[in-house]
């Protein structure tokens, strides 16, 4: 008998190759595979409900406020006073308080994050990562409303000492608060990205004769990119939707400004202190609420239809 002769396996009474394996065996374990995947099909068509739902709550509320309100006013105007006689309704103020405020936090968190993942994943030995990750996890379990009473008592002072005349509540405080508080997410996704990038690439690299930063920066990340993209995207969308942060350290006065250090309310701030006060069902103040939160949702749906774009062209790029 030769090396090469194939060994049949026995069969069993009923005729399987597999000894033990009844009938009834296999039966019960394709009724459980079915049930499972339609257990795994109901929770995903569960999150597609939840969204439509969201779509339709807000479509219906905010269709009586445009039928009261010109669209046009609505995009160009820029004064945001729903519950004044003279009510105005220019949502770019809020808009523009909103972007300021996200535009902080990246500016924190995209260059911090990535240049933490890269120490972990390039630099940092087991025992640092193990210790390091963990503790920077943490951050995501601390309430934002203590994210927005730290911005308030404690980095707005310590603004004021370096910018004379920082007005108390600002968009810079709690832009870069925010910045801090998104830090786990855009490093901890870039810092997995970078981990699956094969080793085989980084030790071309060295061989090369590339250094650790250089086979990091131009090897590691564009490898990557899509990953870390990925990150920004998310961290971006939690900027816009953060809510205590704002409303706490940035003030609730509807402001059209680009300015940092000056005070203004954001989408999410107004939707909470008009959820805090005594509005009339169907009234336009009631429904402006929900035309705010319809701009706030196709503000993170743009984002998040970016970061699908990028991602695509990356992954097929690398």
């Amino acid at each position: 008998m030769t090396s090469s002769t194939i060994h049949p396996l026995p069969a069993t009474p009923h005729g399987h190759p597999y000894g033990g394996v009844s009938e009834r065996f296999l039966r019960r374990r394709a009724f459980w595979n079915r049930t499972a995947s339609y257990i795994l099909f109901l929770a995903a068509t569960a999150s597609v409900l939840v969204t439509v739902g969201i779509v339709y709550v807000l479509l219906t509320e905010s269709a009586p406020f445009f039928e009261r309100v010109s669209i046009v006013d609505f995009l160009t105007d820029t004064q945001w006073t729903p519950v004044f006689e003279n009510a105005r309704f220019g949502v770019f103020t809020l808009v523009s308080a909103t972007l300021t405020v996200a535009g902080i936090a990246l500016a924190v968190a995209i260059p911090a994050g990535l240049g933490l993942a890269i120490y972990l994943n390039e630099y940092a030995d087991s025992k640092v990562r193990e210790t390091v990750k963990p503790l920077l996890e943490l951050l995501e379990g601390v309430p934002t409303v203590v994210y927005g009473f730290f911005a308030l008592l404690f980095v707005t002072p310590l603004l004021q000492t370096f910018i004379p005349g920082l007005a108390g509540f600002n968009m810079l405080a709690p832009g870069l608060v925010m910045g801090i508080m998104i830090l786990p997410y855009t490093a901890s996704v870039s810092e997995d990205a970078m981990r699956a990038v094969p080793m085989a690439l980084r030790e071309a690299g060295y061989a090369l004769g590339y250094s650790r930063f250089r086979v990091a920066t131009r090897i590691v990340i564009p490898a990557a990119l899509s990953g870390i993209t990925a990150a920004f995207i998310l961290g971006m969308s939690r900027a816009v939707g953060e809510t205590m942060v704002v409303a706490i350290a940035a003030g609730q006065n509807p402001n059209f400004t680009f300015n940092p250090t000056e005070g203004a309310a954001t989408i999410t701030a107004y939707i909470v202190q008009m959820a805090m006060g005594d509005l009339p069902h169907g009234s336009i103040a009631y429904q402006s609420v929900f035309a705010a939160g319809m701009v706030l949702f196709l503000i993170t749906l743009v984002f998040n239809l970016i970061g699908f774009f990028l991602r695509r062209r990356f992954r097929e790029v690398y």
